[in-house]
């Protein structure tokens, strides 16, 4: 059982907006099913449920993730015929208890058993069908329209919580690109033990929802590709790296000139709170390679910041989410975004590249820094690694390295051309010729277009934040670009990128939030505004799908395909792209 498309002959209401009858029926389906061999639960109870020695964390995972009465009531007849065979089960157990009582475990041996069952499940990307043909744009009155009723549902937010939120959601049936490969991988370079254990019995439950008509109720189909996040469990949570992208998304509001003074003065206000919280509240200092200091941007600040609710606080910790380090990604969208905001704090002074170049990659050099290579169908040569070592030496999710991510390092290197000395120093400016090489790469072999290169994100979000990053590029003098980008890479690279977005991505059928990143990726990199029309049409009809929560549904922005899919994103988020994706159409459109 895959990513599952609509079958053939539905009608849009009954193909993407999944009713409550859907749901009903899935359900049933999921507890009347002929039972073929050992449940989860009859898998792990013996092992898990009553358990007092050992690691304490594996129990107490199983127990709150995957032992809640509503999971077990919904896979009470997900049996695996294969399971039946005393030896296997035998094995299987074995493993688990493995994982439980030793001190340190052979993960590689332990995950074997697991790793085979994932082996046996199929899961697809999604394919859409082919968009019908749009000829024209919605009038102009309509897209500012829809700009405004963004911007003030980001407004409308941020004065009813006092911050912009993002949401958490898990989707238990996985990434398809996380196999039993990839499970093991994991669980070898993944530091913390929480995190470990929560991989090995995610990913074992995963195959019992997939091979069983539960999998309809945790994955019904969706239109486009980026996943929408079906309801009700939903962790609301705030970070620095979202509000980066807030306060980009009201910048571009006020550049419209669509907002009243009002608007104006309060998202000034906005903006203002959010990159203190970037600068200051999430700031943590960390230790270079060479032993100097640096303020880097943490993902998740101390509690209370991140406004997790009480409940859901305990819920990470219970789920082995409780030590977060500081990341390149957020450092640098951070940084980005107050440089943009006019910040003059002296965190925004440090030339971030002498830090980034010791979490470089350098091909028979460093390579062991990528300890979960998820995406090794890819040449790290020259590529940045996430996550950042903390004072303390902790690395809970070991390392990995994600080709967005560079972008952002590149986008915030060409704010700061000046400030930073890049073009001055060598060695700064040689950082980023690497980072370059390793984009060129990525887009002269297509790999940027393929799902499994990325980590944390989809081909259409890296499309517009290469748009992104190249707008950066062009606002610097031609000298200054020549010296970047001497043999016109970038030039190479935007021509790949327009051909998927304008070959591929949307010549499919779209949601809205493809739609957006869409508009930011064709604004940005110099296509003909006529090209924008579908996209356009897109978001236009889709105004109202939010219903009570905002002018559009949340989206998957970004994912964690550790220890399950995890996806991010929220209403709120749908509305900042779409805000951006139409200011930069907009923009483009008036120069013709």
């Amino acid at each position: 059982m895959g990513l599952r498309r609509p079958a053939p002959g539905q009608g849009p209401a009954t193909r993407y907006f999944m009713s409550f009858h859907y749901f009903a029926g899935a359900a049933c389906r999921a507890l009347t099913a002929r039972k073929d061999g050992p449940s989860l639960y009859e898998v792990c109870d013996p092992v898990l449920a009553a358990s007092a020695s050992g690691d304490p964390h594996l129990a107490k995972f199983y127990k709150t993730a995957l032992g809640n009465p509503a999971l077990r009531i919904l896979l009470r007849r997900a049996g695996l015929p294969e399971l039946r065979d005393d030896t296997k089960l035998a094995r299987l157990r074995e493993a688990l208890v493995r994982a439980r009582d030793e001190a340190e475990p052979d993960w590689a041996a332990v995950g074997q058993p697991v790793a085979e069952l994932v082996d046996s499940i199929a899961l697809d990307h999604p394919k859409p069908p082919p968009a019908m043909f749009t000829g024209s744009a919605p009038p102009q009155a309509q897209i500012d329209g829809v700009i405004r009723d963004c911007a003030q549902h980001l407004l409308g937010s941020y004065r009813k919580n006092g911050f912009l939120p993002t949401y958490a959601a898990f989707n238990l049936i996985g990434d398809p690109d996380f196999r039993g490969r990839e499970l093991i991988m994991a669980l070898t370079g993944l530091n913390a033990r929480g995190y470990k254990n929560s991989s090995l019995l995610f990913n074992l439950a995963r195959v019992f929802i997939a091979r069983s008509p539960a999998g309809a109720v945790v994955n019904p189909p969706w239109k486009g590709i980026a996943e929408p996040m079906w309801e009700p469990v939903q962790i609301r949570h705030r970070s620095a790296y979202y509000d980066a992208f807030f306060i980009e998304a009201l910048l571009s509001y006020v550049e419209t000139g669509l907002a009243s003074a009002a608007d104006k003065t309060e998202a000034e206000r906005a903006i203002a709170d959010m990159v203190d919280f970037c600068v200051n509240i999430s700031r943590e200092e960390v230790e270079g390679i060479d032993g100097a200091r640096f303020n880097v941007i943490t993902a998740l600040a101390p509690a209370p910041h991140p406004r997790f609710s009480r409940y859901f606080a305990q819920i990470k910790q219970d789920l082995g989410f409780g030590v977060y380090v500081p990341d390149c990604d957020t450092t640098a969208c951070s940084i980005s975004a107050a440089t943009q905001a006019g910040c003059t704090d002296p965190i925004i002074d440090q030339p971030l590249l002498d830090f980034y170049s010791g979490y470089q990659v350098r091909a028979g050099i460093n390579e062991p820094r990528v300890t979960v290579p998820l995406n090794d169908n890819i040449d790290y040569e020259g590529g940045v690694a996430t996550w950042i070592d903390n004072l303390k030496g902790e690395r809970p999710y070991g390392n990995d390295l994600d080709p967005t991510l560079n972008l952002d390092i590149l986008e915030v290197s060409f704010r700061n051309l000046t400030r930073w000395k890049i073009l001055e120093t060598p060695a700064r400016l040689a950082t980023v010729h690497r980072i370059i090489g390793f984009q060129k790469r990525l887009a002269a072999s297509g790999a940027f277009a393929n799902p499994r290169s990325h980590i944390y994100y989809l081909p259409e979000l890296y499309s517009a934040y290469f748009g992104r990053c190249y707008a950066a590029f062009l606002a610097l003098p031609l000298a200054a670009q020549a010296l970047i980008d001497p043999d016109g890479d970038f030039d190479f690279i935007r021509h790949r990128v327009l051909s998927y977005v304008k070959g591929e991505l949307m010549a499919a059928e779209m949601n809205v939030f493809d739609a957006a990143l869409a508009l930011i990726a064709l604004g940005h990199l110099g296509a003909d505004p006529r090209a924008f029309a579908p996209a356009l049409n897109v978001i236009v009809a889709g105004l109202g799908e939010g219903g009570r929560r905002g002018p559009f549904r949340a989206y998957e922005w970004n994912k964690m395909k550790t220890p399950t899919r995890i996806l991010v994103g929220g209403p709120e988020v749908t509305s900042a792209f779409v805000l951006m994706g139409l200011a930069v159409a907009k923009r483009a459109m008036a120069r013709g």
